[in-house]
Order: structure tokens, then sequence, then C-alpha cells
């Protein structure tokens, strides 16, 4: 039998949990399923600790950018300056707090799309609203890509000479 390659397994959990994710989002939800499918590939991984260690790293600063973001935006309102002052702000609490470097650059990204969404509505309630939104997405996206990775381990386990880094 030939050896599997993580390469395909990992494909096929991208398109497994792209299926679920636009359907859900796209028709039960009725919103735009990308930023959910974006966290999904970042979150996923054919081996499940290392998703279950992306999920977790991800989800942290997510919340951390999503906060932060929130603060900014109920604090300064839907102003433009309040965007790289509370980038600046993520990224030292991500950094010099949190301290978990892998998805570090989430937070930022999460914090900046919270603020924008007020930015570019010019309205703060307009903004928490499109802001909770969008990181509600981005949670629903790393669960789903971690969930596909968990279930894929159960039908389709990767053998110790499958692995691509050869441990």
């Amino acid at each position: 039998m030939p050896r599997d390659i993580l390469g395909i397994r990992f494909a096929c959990n991208v398109a497994i949990a792209t299926s679920l994710i636009w359907y859900a989002l796209a028709h039960l939800a009725d919103t735009n399923p990308l930023w959910a499918i974006a966290s999904m590939v970042a979150a996923a991984d054919p081996q499940v600790d290392e998703a279950r260690r992306m999920f977790r790293s991800r989800l942290i600063n997510v919340l951390v950018g999503g906060m932060v973001g929130l603060l900014f935006l109920i604090i300064g309102g839907p102003a433009q300056w309040t965007l790289p002052l509370a980038l600046a702000v993520t990224v030292l609490l991500s950094s010099y707090v949190v301290k978990i470097q892998t998805m570090w650059r989430q937070a930022p990204i999460t914090a900046a799309i919270v603020i924008a969404a007020g930015v570019s509505t010019h309205s703060k309630l307009s903004g928490i609203e499109h802001g909770l939104h969008k990181v509600g997405e981005v949670v629903f996206g790393c669960l789903v890509g971690v969930a596909v990775s968990w279930a894929m381990s159960k039908i389709w386990p990767i053998r110790q000479h499958d692995r691509l880094d050869g441990s």
C-alpha cells in the first residue's frame, strides 16, 4: 500500500471543513463565510495535537485582539486615529503579557477587524456589532477546523511513517 501523505490528509480536512463552514454561514446564518474559512485553514492541521495547539493559540489571540479592539472602539469611538494605537497596544499585550508566539499576529489583525468595522460605518454601535460578528466567525472557523481535524484523526489515523517530519 502506498505511503499516505499529510498534504492529502490536510487537503481533505480543508475541503470538508470549508464545505461545512460555507453551508452553515452562507445558508443558515446568511453571512459571508470568508473570515471563518481563513481562520479554519490557519487553525486546522492533519495532526490533531498540532490542530489543538493552533486552535488554542489562535483563540487566545483572537480574544485579546477582540477585547482591545472593542475597548478602543468604545472609548475612542469610530475614529481612524484609534487603529494604529490599538494595534500597537494589542501587539504589546500579545507579545509581553499573553506570550503565545504561535498566531500572535492574530491579535492585532482581530483588533483591526473590530475597529475597521466601526470606522467604515462611522458608528460605534454598528462597529461593535460588526466587530463581534467577525470575531464570532473567526472562532467558529477555528472550532470547525479543529473538530474536522479531530474527526479525521479517528477516521483516518496518521501512522508513524506517514509524518512529514519523520517523527
